[in-house]
């Protein structure tokens, strides 16, 4: 048995990783920074093969997409966000923003797809975001991304069960995780009060053994946490409107100024 992550210096990506190596799968790490690769791969007891790759480049892809031969999961989980609005924000971030959690997302999903089809077998998990259900004043090109990873995946699914596929396709929507992205993104989840932060924000093992769990078992959609499957309840009784109001204020409490 073999998975194979991309994103998986850091963050959830390690943290599946290493769930997934504790149920005995081999593991190809994909991710740009070598020196965490070899830190993870020294930490695992099963076999890790780490591939020091850029997937915003085309052909860093196709090498990805030529280690799947005996590949068993797949979990699109690179990606990263920009925060500001939409008029002053970084263009150039957000473009490489784009290529990471919209096209080189979408050109591994296809890949892995027609692969797996082929053997009618195998499991891909698209890590989107419970930005997926949401606008994102402040926020808004990631919010958009993710949405878009969402949509792709549900469609992709949806073609699988017409064709009677034995690949399986889930994407996970977790709400904040303990992870780098709040560093990257320039944004501070929760308060500075630690209840408020441990109240919002997830522990990223458990996150990661929710979605493992829900992936092996087929689901679609995999929304870790009470509070969060509340908020996409919820999302549903208010208009776009009210949302993006509501959305505004709760992003323009995340900004943390740059030093």
């Amino acid at each position: 048995m073999k998975a194979l992550i991309t994103g998986a210096s850091s963050g959830l990506g390690r943290e599946m990783a290493v769930v997934l190596s504790e149920r005995g799968y081999d593991i190809i790490a994909v991710a740009r920074r070598e020196e965490r690769l070899i830190e993870l791969k020294n930490t695992l007891k099963t076999n890790v093969e780490i591939m020091c790759l850029d997937v915003t480049k085309a052909e860093d892809i196709e090498k990805i997409v030529c280690s799947l031969d005996d590949v068993d999961i797949f979990i699109n989980n690179a990606g990263f966000g920009v925060f500001g609005d939409l008029c002053s924000s970084d263009l150039e971030r957000e473009l490489t923003m784009l290529d990471t959690n919209v096209k080189a997302l979408h050109i591994l999903t296809k890949q892995v797809a027609r692969k797996f089809k082929e053997k009618n077998s195998g499991h891909i998990m698209n890590v989107a975001s419970l930005a997926a259900f949401f606008p994102g004043p402040l926020f808004s090109a990631y919010y958009a991304s993710k949405s878009y990873v969402f949509r792709l995946t549900e469609a992709l699914y949806e073609e699988l069960r017409r064709e009677k596929s034995g690949v399986k396709v889930s994407v996970l929507c977790p709400g904040p995780v303990q992870t780098e992205f709040e560093q990257v993104a320039r944004v501070s989840f929760g308060s500075g009060d630690e209840k408020s932060r441990d109240f919002i924000i997830a522990d990223k093992r458990r996150v990661s053994v929710y979605a493992i769990d829900k992936m092996l078992k087929g689901k679609l959609i995999i929304i870790p946490g009470k509070l969060m499957k509340i908020a996409v309840f919820f999302r549903r009784v208010l208009s776009e409107k009210m949302l993006c109001r509501l959305l505004y204020f709760i992003q323009s409490k995340k900004f943390v100024q740059q030093l």
